[in-house]
């Protein structure tokens, strides 16, 4: 009977700790290819053959609908260009100009990997819909108080929670999806906390 009760235990032990690390590796990135370009990071197996089962699991639970690596890149920023994590209470200031694709989207996701809810149902900016300057360059101001020109609401009574910023680079340019960590993608600076 003590040997059948340590059987179990050890099982039971083993399954607790193998679902618990896989769990580990999906939440905290995996494996995978990381590159990064500034604050911005891409996994190179995601969406590709090389993608290890890990990786799989990472993007059905935070990349829904993900579609292949030949089609699009996906870059996601949590910390600002100063390596600080990017906060619901802060404001940044998102300045580039289009990064070398067909199209091109920036979306504000909560740590639940979903759209943080607000007022105006402003989630994202894109190519075609985000306002720029004289020189064809862009600002988008990410925060809670409300901006002028591009802003992207980072929700209400979220005070301390972090989010995650998702750019998607759709048909990139054959140079860009050789080598994402070469490209100039847009710059996050914080410009205020409140306290």
């Amino acid at each position: 009977m003590k040997l059948a009760l340590k059987l179990v235990a050890a099982v039971l032990v083993a399954l607790v700790l193998g679902a618990g690390s896989a769990l580990l590796l999906v939440r905290s990135g995996g494996l995978g290819g990381l590159v990064s370009s500034g604050p911005w990071e891409t996994d190179l197996t995601i969406g590709s053959a090389e993608a290890d089962p890990y990786t799989r699991a990472r993007v059905a639970v935070a990349g829904l609908l993900a579609l292949n690596r030949s089609e699009t890149i996906y870059f996601t920023a949590a910390r600002d260009g100063e390596g600080d994590r990017l906060r619901t209470a802060c404001t940044y200031r998102v300045e580039g100009s289009n990064p070398p694709a067909r199209w091109w989207s920036i979306t504000l996701y909560g740590e639940d990997h979903y759209l943080v809810a607000n007022p105006q149902n402003r989630f994202s900016y894109g190519g075609e819909t985000v306002l720029r300057n004289e020189d064809g360059g862009f600002v988008i101001t990410v925060g809670p108080e409300e901006a002028d020109g591009n802003w992207i609401p980072t929700g209400q009574g979220h005070t301390g929670d972090t989010f995650t910023l998702t750019l998607r680079l759709y048909n990139p340019d054959e140079s860009a999806a050789r080598n994402p960590s070469g490209i100039v993608l847009p710059q996050i600076a914080k410009e205020a906390c409140a306290s």
